[in-house]
């Protein structure tokens, strides 16, 4: 990478960190392959993955980032993965953690923790569900 499209690259990250590069987008949506349905979404610079209209992942800052809840965190955290953090100034991080790069490079790994994720993401979807329907009544 010549010196002009580095400046470029990390200005670009200044002004937006969520920033997805298209080669890395692309090596992720490859990595998924095994999955099948993954549909990518632009969002805030990031970018987001679905599968059958559930969203489960979060690609931004070239990082992958997947759903978690209480069934599969303990695998991100064994793996020493970290929560997504949109905005290291503010406190908070989102349900979401860092794939691990061995994970990240083996496509049937990749899926069998993706599918993991969509399932955490269907348990918040169907929880959120209840919720709206306890306070409607």
């Amino acid at each position: 990478m010549g010196l002009l499209c580095y400046t470029a690259t990390v200005m670009a990250r200044r002004s937006n960190p969520l920033r997805v590069s298209d080669g890395f987008k692309v090596f992720v949506l490859d990595q998924l392959e095994e999955l099948g349905g993954v549909v990518p979404r632009s969002m805030f610079g990031g970018v987001g993955l679905y599968r059958d209209g559930v969203f489960f992942g979060i690609i931004a800052g070239d990082v992958l980032y997947l759903k978690v809840d209480e069934g599969n965190r303990p695998d991100f955290e064994r793996a020493g993965s970290r929560p997504f953090k949109p905005y290291p100034d503010r406190p908070g991080t989102m349900q979401y953690y860092a794939v691990p790069v061995d994970v990240l490079e083996s496509p049937i790994e990749l899926a069998a923790w993706a599918r993991r994720s969509v399932a955490a993401a269907e348990r918040s979807a169907a929880g959120a569900r209840r919720t709206t329907r306890k306070l409607r009544t």
